[in-house]
């Protein structure tokens, strides 16, 4: 196991009606911005329930935050914020809300041009305060201080790190899940297991404990999904999810171990590039760096074959192989397809996409930094 050290400050709120502790976590004398996505928190009730529990507090809404959340729009929050003397923040929705909220959190107290968070990596030492009200299971960004935004004119797709930008807490509600339509709850799954896959399928590191917790959630996202399609007001299916989400990107199952996250960079370029969802970018990528880099993750796609799909017939290369198939065939049961080609893109956009990673520097992917721009194109090349 390497070296690490592990801090995770967030206080995690769980349960049915819990929105109503908003009352206890936010200042009395706080001026509030809740930030929000396109509008499903005014119909399905949760700006209702946010509404009473921040009672005579003053506050402001603004919505409109996109699903890869652009820094146009993020800046327009961030004027909006300086405008009304806000003093803090409250993302309602979910990863791709509170990402941008994160954003808005470091730019308004930052001291030049906010962009160069994400593009010159330039350090954030302080952010505004601000929680969160999570209604969409997805990509753990309720309890970790990483932020995805993308700057649309430019075509880029960025993500930062800071100490200061970890929510204060985070309420979770399973029931603010009921009424996502099947698209979402299928992207958040992916959303999930994706990650988990980036820090758990590299090469043995002797850490037992976290490769377990990483195969625990493995093993529960690829039950639950399936049924919170099937029983979308179940509460434990959802309750399960949600807390599954949360766990896969908190650090905890990253910590002491290599990590890849290769999968994610490649898929970045392509949602910058073709607009595509996050989560239908994983689901195209992950079974073709899978396969392209089977030597490399031997020992862990062997273990990872056994222990989540229960696979232990056959020679190594079949084991592998039934691993890289099981794990298709899980993102196609979650109705998220697998291949370029199901997205009308082909490989005339395989040039432009090696020459943004070139442009980001990611040159040197993977947890042993031998993934160049040729290995990528053959990444994208057997995702086609």
């Amino acid at each position: 196991m390497q070296n690490f050290s592990y801090r995770n400050p967030t206080k995690i709120i769980f349960g049915e009606g819990q929105i109503a502790m908003l009352d206890a976590e936010v200042p009395r004398n706080a001026r509030v911005l809740v930030t929000s996505g396109g509008g499903s928190i005014k119909s399905n009730g949760v700006l209702d329930q946010v509404k009473a529990a921040l009672g005579q507090r003053t506050w402001f809404l603004f919505s409109g935050i996109e699903p890869n959340p652009t820094y146009e729009t993020l800046m327009e929050a961030v004027a909006m914020a300086r405008e009304n003397n806000i003093d803090y923040l409250l993302a309602v929705g979910g990863g791709s809300v509170i990402d941008g909220t994160k954003f808005i959190a470091a730019a308004i107290k930052f001291d030049g041009e906010p962009w160069d968070i994400l593009s010159k990596k330039a350090p954030v030492h302080d952010a505004m305060p601000f929680g969160s009200v999570l209604t969409l299971p997805a990509t753990g960004s309720e309890m970790n201080n990483g932020s995805v935004v993308s700057y649309r004119a430019k075509g880029d797709k960025l993500f930062f790190t800071s100490e200061a930008t970890y929510p204060l807490f985070s309420v979770l509600d399973p029931t603010t899940t009921y009424s996502l339509p099947p698209k979402q709850i299928a992207n958040g799954v992916v959303d999930a297991f994706v990650p988990v896959i980036e820090q758990y399928l590299t090469y043995p590191a002797d850490a037992k404990v976290q490769d377990r917790f990483a195969e625990g959630l493995l093993i529960t996202l690829s039950e639950v999904g399936p049924q919170a399609l099937a029983e979308p007001h179940n509460y434990a299916v959802r309750a399960n999810l949600m807390w599954t989400a949360t766990l896969a990107l908190n650090g905890l199952i990253g910590a002491g171990v290599p990590q890849d996250w290769a999968t994610h960079m490649l898929g970045h370029e392509l949602t910058a590039l073709h607009g595509l969802d996050h989560a239908q970018t994983l689901a195209i990528l992950l079974p073709a760096v899978m396969s392209v880099r089977r030597e490399q993750k031997r020992a862990k796609l062997l273990q990872y074959a056994e222990r989540v799909w229960k696979l232990t017939e056959g020679s190594e290369e079949e084991r592998i192989t039934a691993a890289i198939t099981a794990t298709r065939s899980f993102f196609e049961r979650m109705t998220v397809a697998t291949r370029l080609r199901d997205y009308q893109i082909t490989g005339d956009s395989i040039d432009k996409l090696i020459a943004k990673l070139e442009e980001h520097g990611m040159t040197a992917l993977g947890e042993h930094g031998d993934i160049t721009p040729q290995v990528s194109r053959e990444v994208y090349q057997h995702a086609l």
